[in-house]
């Protein structure tokens, strides 16, 4: 389209031209021109989102769902902070999004102007690029950069600043066509030396999930593991990477694994790594595997040449899109590890009533399994209360796990309404701890306004839990700034429109989850629990016992 049109529209046009159904906001008067346009295009759906963080969290969920990047409109100043950390999450999670950022007329730049901020200043360490657009006839070009750079090479953020003056322009702008990801195959070269290796190898296990991951990819991979009877294991919040039912699948790594599967980590001469960026928390601090990995070859299967060989050694280094290598694996040695690691798998993921505990939270997920569909979407943000779902959960294929690998408090919630919105054919249920829960829990208000039906688990044993497990750890019996006052959690759903019921006792979790699951729209279930369970492995006792 040449004709002339405000840079709003011209915005909005290009945001529909590559594909967008939906945004994630909270409003502000720097982008007006872009909310008036998009009252005359039906194909957005707008979301109106309580506060900016929960914008940015459900647009990284949103991206993390489609593959292409989830949206999300802030206004200048405090919006843009706001809005930071779900950047912050885009890019350790390594998710595509874009934040496009209302700001201050350009006539207006460096006086220190209402609510100004330098974006490029603030975003640069945060995101993959920082655009700055100031001429309306040039927004497509930079929609389609934003949209192509998020989702290149290693998937992450893209901040678009937008002066509140340009947007109001007139201008003939030719609209970019929808754009897609170009993604690289493994060369015939590196799957032969691939294929040595394997060959070579006596206990290969391979680590997965990550960067460009998707679906596709995670049940080619999985075949192929099963065929070779290699482990699979899946990097920090990563394991809905491969469908847990598979025989291949031996657990996840970050905080509280298996010991076996460390035991198998620390023994396997060849590590497959695809996807992960073995960071610090699926590493244990870069300890169980070592930059080095004295004694083992390493794969490393990466999008982003940029990550291969800047942390980690890699005796062969690859640069391919998940989807093309997954799909190109060689056939090979034939090991017996896979089932015998998934076996272990099995006995550490089925949960034992725990002794001394009145709520037992292992139960508690026994009979969500029992309940809820193998393709239910788990959403949470931070905190020890994850660890039961972490452990016991059975996730069954790609996009069921929403959790941030950056350990962001208050994501739980907001993932769950983008969830809900983005597929409403699957149940999803956002799991939080009471500290967790009131980061973002008034995005309450947002999925009663949007219709969401989503289940919503808060576990209330008031304490900031896991920082209480470390000054356990640390200095045993000196509490510090740790302890929280809560509200009636239950009586606060109700507050804000949904159902809602607290549970005190094991006996009572079933009955009311069951209650819970025949109501349509936004439910809580408020789990009252003892902080002396503050782990799935260890209690307040034991630790000071140390």
């Amino acid at each position: 389209m040449t004709t002339k049109r405000t840079g709003g529209r011209i915005l909005v046009d290009n945001l529909v031209a590559q594909g967008c159904d939906r945004i994630f906001t909270v409003p502000g008067e720097s982008f007006l021109a872009v909310l008036d346009a998009l009252h005359d295009v039906s194909q957005i759906e707008v979301v109106v989102c309580r506060q900016e963080g929960g914008v940015g969290f459900m647009a990284c969920a949103d991206g993390e769902l489609t593959g292409r990047p989830g949206i999300a409109f802030v206004t200048r100043g405090p919006g843009a902070t706001n809005a930071s950390i779900g950047v912050h999450v885009a890019m350790q999670d390594s998710l595509p999004m874009i934040l496009f950022v209302g700001d201050v007329g350009r006539g207006d730049r460096d006086r220190e102007a209402f609510q100004e901020v330098d974006f490029g200043q603030m975003f640069g360490p945060l995101a993959k690029k920082v655009l700055r657009i100031d001429r309306a006839e040039r927004i497509p070009e930079y929609v389609a950069r934003a949209y192509a750079t998020a989702m290149s090479g290693r998937p992450g953020p893209v901040v678009v600043v937008l002066p509140e003056d340009m947007l109001l322009d007139e201008a003939e702008a030719l609209d970019r066509p929808h754009v897609s990801s170009a993604p690289q195959a493994p060369s015939a070269a590196e799957l032969e030396e691939l294929a040595g290796l394997i060959r070579a190898a006596q206990a290969p296990l391979a680590i997965v999930g990550g960067a460009d991951w998707d679906a596709g990819s995670g049940i080619a991979f999985a075949r192929w593991a099963e065929h070779m009877g290699i482990p699979v294991t899946a990097g920090f919040r990563r394991q809905d990477s491969i469908p847990n039912s598979s025989p291949a699948w031996c657990g996840n790594l970050g905080y509280g694994p298996n010991p076996k599967l460390v035991q198998r980590v620390k023994q396997a001469d060849l590590l497959l790594v695809v996807g992960p960026r073995l960071g610090e928390a699926t590493t244990d601090g870069y300890a169980l595997i070592t930059p080095d990995h004295p004694g083992q070859k390493l794969v490393h299967v990466h999008p982003d040449p940029e990550e291969l060989n800047s942390v980690y050694r890699a005796d062969l280094a690859i640069c391919a899109s998940m989807r093309t290598f997954t799909h190109a694996l060689p056939e090979g040695a034939i090991f017996n590890a896979g089932k015998e690691a998934h076996a272990e798998w099995l006995d550490w993921s089925t949960p034992r009533p725990r002794e001394g505990a009145k709520l037992d939270l292992g139960q508690c997920v026994l009979a969500m399994r029992e309940a809820m569909p193998a393709d239910t979407i788990i959403c949470n943000g931070a905190g020890n209360f994850s660890g039961w779902w972490h452990r016991y959960w059975l996730y069954e294929g790609y996009g069921t796990q929403l959790a941030p690998t950056a350990g962001a408090m208050g994501y739980g919630v907001p993932a769950a309404v983008a969830a809900a919105l983005r597929r409403p054919e699957q149940k999803v249920a956002a799991v939080a701890g009471d500290g967790d829960f009131l980061m973002n829990g008034q995005e309450l208000a947002t999925a009663v306004a949007q219709g969401c039906d989503m289940l919503v688990i808060v576990v209330d044993n008031g304490w900031y839990g896991t920082i209480r497990m470390h000054q356990e750890r640390e200095y045993p019996g000196r509490i510090s700034g740790t302890r929280l006052v809560n509200p009636d959690f239950a009586a606060l759903a109700r507050a804000y429109g949904a159902w809602s019921e607290a549970v005190e006792s094991t006996d009572q979790f079933a009955p009311a989850l069951a209650r819970a699951l025949e109501q349509k729209g936004v439910k809580l279930l408020h789990l009252k629990t003892d902080v002396e369970q503050i782990s799935p492995a260890v209690t307040i006792s034991q630790l000071r016992s140390r």
